[in-house]
């Protein structure tokens, strides 16, 4: 038998950690949720400690459920919430701040000017990017302008920045390893996607020091070994993928034009464009999809910031339900001709409208609303949101998707689903394995360990749980969608 791969996913809300057998398969899983700070309007943080010791318990418990121990793993695969921007002290790993997440707002006025000097076209040309706070560059900037000391020491190469992977690896590694892979370094907003490397003019922009940067390696490479002491012996880290790349690796889009979907705490859609990075037209990223072997595969990606957080506020904010598991039946109650549009802007818009300013609000209420048609309208806002996504790819020209591959905490809602391929009008596939984010970290590290040949035999692997087909008339879905516009002009005014 061959032995077993950790896959670590590491996330916005929680830390998980899931043990996969050698052809892919779930054995035993572990989560975690931590601590969300929000110290301002638009900014969100978390503590580096409590995603660490949330990572470190959640691996512990796994290997404890599987009966194993760590010499008994094969590799270790990561992935990671992207993004989220950390700085620790190179010597002795303590953090110099909490680490600020990729919904956190607090740069929009640095990227108002950055818009307004004219540097948005350098930008995106060389990173695919667009001038954003979502990205790590200028949450990088803020971290060194404002805690005490962090630029004089940052000059001194006394300071490490890493994204969620890379911190882990550096504590994983007791200190001994600073690297990210490609699919992370191309969302910091430094990275130059064509020549797979840190951009020199980039970082004189914005004020960054080359010596805070880690080295970029392939998805699937030797990123080190673990320190024995961390989980008991030495483990070989063998992969790492940003969340949503790691997901489209999970659900075998290899070839061009496959499309997933995730539905996580935000919603984000990745079409692989093979080896072209395609330059939007209509504000989508230009992303690194996987890099093996050195070639370098891209990716369009439409990025959400709220899907599954929306269900988290109605339950923990308003406290309209007590679990999500609630949620479908309150949806089959409502139907979806409520009237009822609840825009998730509570930390601005994302993909295609980058309106960091946007607020989130709800519309079309009557004395008949109830709880019922909320929560309808929070988890078709979500519906909403991946038809704007999806009408923007094939606006740039990518070719009409026959059919949709979802993966994510939400899709297990089946109305959700269906209403997905309603709203969209496309046929939506929901895999065996929905956890796909940590399985194409799980794939990553068996690519390196030899565990599985190449991406063939990965490919052979994915399996549709379910089709769901669209059962609404085209009229009553444009109807349905001009009304989800018009709530989104509103917030925009």
């Amino acid at each position: 038998m061959a032995k077993p791969i950790l896959a670590i996913d590491q996330g916005t809300t929680s830390s998980r950690a899931i043990m996969f057998a050698a052809d892919g398969s779930p054995q035993h899983s572990a989560q975690q949720e931590f601590a969300q700070h929000f110290p301002a309007d638009g900014w969100v943080e978390h503590d580096g400690e409590d995603i660490w010791q949330s990572t470190l318990s959640v691996c512990r418990e796994v290997l404890d459920k599987a009966g194993i121990s760590a010499g008994e793993v094969a590799g270790i695969g990561i992935t990671n919430q992207r993004e989220t921007t950390l700085l620790w002290d190179a010597e002795s790993g303590e953090l110099l701040h909490r680490a600020i997440v990729w919904q956190d707002r607090r740069t929009a006025e640095f990227c108002a000017r950055l818009k307004a000097d004219g540097h948005e076209a350098l930008i995106s040309e060389r990173t695919g990017l667009l001038i954003d706070p979502y990205f790590s560059a200028t949450k990088l900037r803020w971290l060194l302008d404002e805690v005490p000391d962090a630029r004089e020491r940052a000059e001194r190469g006394e300071l490490r920045f890493g994204t969620i992977d890379c911190f882990l690896l550096w504590r994983l590694t007791g200190g001994q390893v600073h690297r990210t892979d490609a699919t992370n370094a191309s969302r910091t907003m430094l990275f130059n996607i064509h020549t797979q490397q840190w951009d020199e003019e980039l970082l004189q922009l914005l004020d960054i020091p080359a010596s805070l940067l880690p080295e970029v390696m392939d998805s699937a490479a030797d990123f080190g070994q673990t320190d024995a002491s961390v989980l008991g012996a030495s483990v070989p880290v063998c992969g790492i993928a940003g969340d949503q790349q790691a997901a489209l690796i999970g659900q075998a889009c290899f070839s061009p034009g496959m499309v997933k979907s995730t539905y996580g705490t935000g919603c984000f859609m990745v079409m692989n464009t093979g080896d072209t990075p395609i330059r939007s037209q209509n504000r989508l990223l230009t992303t690194v999809g996987y890099r093996l072997k050195g070639q370098t595969t891209y990716a369009l990606e439409g990025s959400i910031f709220v899907a599954g957080a929306a269900i988290q506020w109605l339950r923990d904010g308003l406290k309209l339900i007590q679990h999500a598991g609630e949620t479908e039946a309150l949806a089959r109650q409502a139907g979806d001709h409520t009237g009822v549009y609840l825009v998730p802007a509570f930390t601005g818009l994302g993909a295609p409208y980058w309106d960091p300013t946007a607020r989130g609000a709800i519309f079309g209420l009557t004395r008949d609303t109830g709880i019922a048609q909320i929560v309808a309208a929070g988890l078709q806002s979500v519906c909403f949101q991946t038809r704007d996504l999806l009408d923007a790819m094939q606006a740039d020209g990518a070719q009409n998707t026959a059919a949709l591959r979802v993966d994510g905490g939400m899709v297990i809602n089946n109305w959700v689903v269906q209403e997905l391929a309603n709203i969209l009008g496309v046929t939506v596939d929901r895999p065996q394995v929905t956890e796909t984010t940590a399985l194409g970290a799980a794939y990553l590290a068996g690519l390196q360990l030899g565990i599985f040949k190449d991406l063939d035999d990965i490919a052979s692997h994915w399996a549709c749980e379910r089709t769901f087909t669209p059962a609404m008339p085209e009229a009553q879905r444009n109807a349905l969608y001009e009304g989800w516009l018009d709530a989104i002009r509103r917030v925009r005014e």
